[in-house]
């Protein structure tokens, strides 16, 4: 057992049905994005008396699988549930590294105090990654982009039916081997302006990470799809249109003076991780990176103008996409026939040659799980 900085030991319960090594293989050549899963998650219980204090135990690896939950789990009748995402890569050494590990961790406790879920102990959200990638690192694809995909989660357990913070919590980690996330050649995606839903509202929880954001973005993202698109892009109609954020990703734009503009934050927009990252190596780069106010309007205006010379997307599944067209119903911005901007895939390259070990890290964004 491997004790973590919090007192926590991690016990081990391994899988007596592991995916043989030809069945791995199989999955490898073609993973797909969150199709398959590895052998073990990890999981954390939390307990709490009613006075409101509790405690993290049980920390443990245990075979992938069906979890036990009562019919009246605070879960499954008021949502109260929050989640990350993050990749770890298998470098040429073999040694295997994520990616600003520790902004998940606090993005996650962030989105636990916005849900009324106790706070992890970032030294068990790390330990949590390193037992579980020990165990299950065979599952991690190398192909040019491979990785595999870490879904920690945290949600509430107790079985009662007032409406409460729950006092008893599970928090879990499972690992899928990833592909590329729009799947094929990287080529612009076109996009789908959504006008008759919002994404989120002031004082919600769209800073949150949590699984009623990504719900209530499905009917939109059917809609995209009805229109020959791959995500959905939503505005704060309260605010001139004011773009805001795709269904699960951050957007920039370049323009030709040499500015990298990005939405700026909120209250009603996720403070992306991949989002954190393209602002620092635009910076890096000497790039005038500003986060403030685009509109719906600025972004057309500046696609005819040829202001705006690249729009892109950011986030942890897809890294760094083109945007090559936004279609709306009063007629489209951009091209279907776009390529993939100058800007966009230097940042990119460099981004992931950071995660992949292939570039260098000048920021200390790696940490090592294996």
């Amino acid at each position: 057992m491997t004790e973590t900085a919090t007192g926590l030991e991690f016990s081990r319960q391994l899988s007596s049905n592991r995916k043989t090594e030809e069945q791995r293989a199989e999955v490898l050549a073609d993973p797909g994005f969150g199709n398959h899963f590895t052998d073990h998650t990890a999981v954390v219980d939390y307990t709490a008396g009613p006075d409101g204090h509790g405690s993290w135990h049980d920390a443990r690896i245990e075979p992938y699988g069906p979890i036990p939950l009562d019919p009246a789990a605070s879960v499954l009748h008021y949502g109260q549930e929050i989640f990350e995402g993050m990749k770890a890569y298998k470098h040429d050494d073999g040694s295997v590294w994520t990616f600003r590990a520790e902004s998940n961790a606090t993005r996650m406790n962030r989105s636990a105090r916005r849900l009324a879920l106790p706070q992890l102990p970032e030294e068990t959200f790390l330990e949590s990654l390193r037992q579980l990638v020990e165990v299950d690192k065979d599952w991690i694809p190398t192909g040019e982009g491979d990785s595999l995909y870490l879904r920690p989660y945290m949600f509430a357990t107790e079985a009662f039916l007032g409406v409460r913070p729950s006092r008893e919590v599970s928090y879990r980690v499972i690992a899928s081997p990833a592909g590329n996330y729009f799947g094929g050649e990287l080529k612009p995606v076109s996009i789908w302006l959504s006008r008759n839903y919002a994404r989120a509202g002031r004082g919600g929880t769209g800073n949150a990470k949590c699984g009623g954001n990504y719900a209530a973005s499905l009917a939109p993202q059917m809609e995209a799809e009805e229109h020959g698109c791959k995500q959905v892009l939503f505005l704060d109609p309260f605010n001139d249109d004011a773009v805001e954020e795709l269904g699960g990703m951050n957007v920039f734009f370049v323009f030709k003076d040499g500015r990298l503009v990005t939405p700026a934050l909120s209250g009603t927009i996720l403070e992306g991780v991949t989002r954190s990252s393209v602002i620092q190596l635009g910076k890096d780069r000497g790039l005038d990176v500003q986060e403030r106010k685009i509109t719906i309007d600025e972004w057309e205006d500046g696609v005819k103008s040829g202001e705006i010379t690249e729009v892109f997307a950011c986030g942890t599944a897809a890294v760094i996409t083109p945007i090559g067209e936004l279609k709306t119903e009063n007629g489209d911005i951009g091209s279907p026939d776009a390529k993939p901007g100058e800007v966009t895939m230097s940042l990119r390259e460099q981004l992931l040659g950071i995660q992949t070990g292939k570039a260098e890290d000048p920021h200390g964004w790696l940490t090592r799980l294996a």
